[in-house]
């Protein structure tokens, strides 16, 4: 039976988004966007973001995960080498981010390529990780499949007793990644649908602005 979900619509009617807002630096507009984001009592964590990546097989996946770190030079989250997206990142570095708030009808979208950031930069976010989380990135296996969730939780009473007492170090198979961005698109909902949206892209280390059609 079909469940017909058409009638589910909200008009968007908050902002407006134009070229002059962005200047010539859209990471640090990104930053003004962020902050506002954090600040909305409506936004539980203005950091999650989908991360797309394309297997072997050419299929993609999308999966959501948290922004840990953004500069000049790029956008950063963590995670297991070993799991689904790891591996499809590892076979190819192209990688889409997508960030939603709803609260403020925004969305912003950044294409880009990832580099893996550097083991010391790595090893002192982890280590900033509370107790639990630095216990799960070893009791995980990620994306692997597993007989019961149970078989999680009994590997993680046995790294407990392993590290009783003592400072859990980073595993091999987990780290960071860097998304360079070559394309930014910043999307401004309006009414009637008529969005606001502008195209960052990095041309020759400029970025070029233009409006697209919604």
């Amino acid at each position: 039976m079909e469940h017909n979900i058409g009638h589910l619509r909200k008009s968007y009617e908050q902002d407006q988004l134009r070229l002059q807002d962005i200047g010539d630096d859209p990471i640090a507009f990104f930053h003004l966007w962020m902050n506002a984001a954090q600040q909305h009592p409506q936004i539980e964590e203005a950091n999650a973001m989908s991360l797309a990546t394309v297997d072997s097989n050419g299929r993609p996946h999308t999966r959501v995960v948290l922004l840990k770190a953004y500069d000049a030079e790029g956008f950063v989250f963590y995670t297991n080498h070993n799991s689904q997206k790891g591996r499809a990142m590892a076979q190819n570095p192209k990688v889409c981010l997508s960030f939603f708030w709803p609260a403020l009808e925004r969305q912003v979208r950044i294409n880009g390529s990832i580099t893996m950031v550097d083991v010391p930069t790595a090893t002192a976010y982890f280590e900033t990780r509370p107790r639990g989380s630095q216990l799960g990135a070893h009791a995980s296996n990620q994306s692997q499949e597993i007989s019961d969730p149970s078989e999680l939780e009994k590997n993680l009473k046995e790294l407990e007793a392993r590290f009783a007492g003592r400072s859990v170090p980073m595993p091999k198979h987990w780290g960071g990644y860097l998304v360079k961005p070559d394309e930014i698109e910043f999307w401004q909902g309006r009414p009637n649908r008529l969005h606001h949206r502008v195209r960052c892209r990095l041309v020759d280390q400029k970025w070029n602005m233009s409006y697209l059609a919604p």
